[in-house]
């Protein structure tokens, strides 16, 4: 096989970074973007020479006007779309906000309309299912100190709900 027809095959997916916040009874920070019909969770794609958890601290500081420290990485997630092609999404722990981080929070207001902590049981009414399943997947495995691969935002073999 000649050197272009692998690289015709080689996938190029976008990538996509983000993570996940809670406050102290476990719900999770999400976001309304002013761009999407749903909410979203702090985050966005990785840019050129940047590593996923560089990309997810640059769009929190420029989303929430924050800099907490972002722990470790709960879930991958492929995700391709029609419209923008293969994606791999990482999602890392972002921990317990301190108070002092959520007196900090100040909206990208051009991106974001709202932001609020939502119970685990309110995700899938906020957002589009297959991150509803990626965040609660991601969850799951913070609880289990385990790390996530899924697909479409649910372990390969499984069902989507």
């Amino acid at each position: 096989m000649a050197a272009n027809e692998r690289e015709v095959k080689m996938a190029r997916p976008r990538m996509a970074a983000g993570a996940l916040f809670f406050d102290p009874g476990g719900r999770v920070l999400m976001v309304e973007p002013t761009y999407k019909d749903y909410w979203d969770i702090p985050g966005g794609y990785v840019e050129t020479g940047e590593s996923p958890l560089q990309a997810a601290g640059r769009e929190i500081r420029e989303e929430l006007g924050i800099t907490p420290v972002l722990g470790r990485l709960l879930a991958v997630d492929w995700a391709p779309n029609g419209a923008e092609g293969d994606k791999v999404l990482y999602l890392f722990d972002g921990g317990e906000l301190a108070q002092e981080a959520l007196e900090g929070i100040h909206l990208q207001t051009e991106e974001l309309k709202a932001a609020r902590f939502v119970a685990p049981h309110e995700i899938a009414d906020r957002t589009i299912p297959r991150l509803a399943r990626r965040i609660l997947a991601a969850i799951e495995a913070r609880a289990e100190n385990a790390l996530v691969y899924l697909e479409h935002g649910q372990a390969p073999g499984k069902q989507a709900a």
